[in-house]
């Protein structure tokens, strides 16, 4: 295997870890009813998220790497969208959503009973437009990635 085929596959895999993960986790939030079903939830998801951290700036990486070492690529505008979009997504992922989840993390902490706080409810329907835009994203990636339409 060639050293730019390898560095492919490694793209590949720290795909699937970090983009799947932009699908796993919403879903995984979305379940919880109790306040002890949170909690547990929200440990879940901390371990996913470190997954999804790892294989995304490996995507990161690798792909810069694939674009040095194929100078052809960054002529091609799915490859420099493709940046573009990964760049773009990160204050939502890096910022918008972390700072939530501590907010709901922190409501949980203070809950009494198994009741779902109203203002924890609240949070997980503010994230919601943001995981929309996270998956349309990862979508729009993969499309990108797989199909080069230009």
């Amino acid at each position: 295997m060639s050293f730019y085929g390898g560095l492919l596959v490694i793209h590949i895999i720290a795909a699937v870890c970090g983009l799947g993960a932009t699908f796993a986790l919403p879903v995984l939030m979305g379940l919880p009813k109790t306040v002890s079903q949170a909690k547990f939830a929200h440990s879940v998801s901390k371990g996913v998220e470190k997954i999804a951290k790892i294989g995304s700036l490996t995507l990161l990486v690798t792909g810069i790497a694939l674009g040095a070492v194929n100078p052809f690529l960054i002529t091609q505008i799915w490859f420099i969208a493709s940046l573009i979009i990964y760049v773009l997504v990160q204050p939502i992922v890096a910022g918008i959503l972390p700072k939530k989840t501590a907010q709901q993390v922190r409501l949980l902490e203070e809950a009494d009973g198994e009741t779902l706080p109203v203002d924890y409810e609240n949070l997980g329907k503010q994230m919601a437009p943001f995981n929309y835009v996270m998956n349309a994203s990862a979508i729009i990636l993969i499309i990108l990635m797989t199909l080069k339409p230009f």
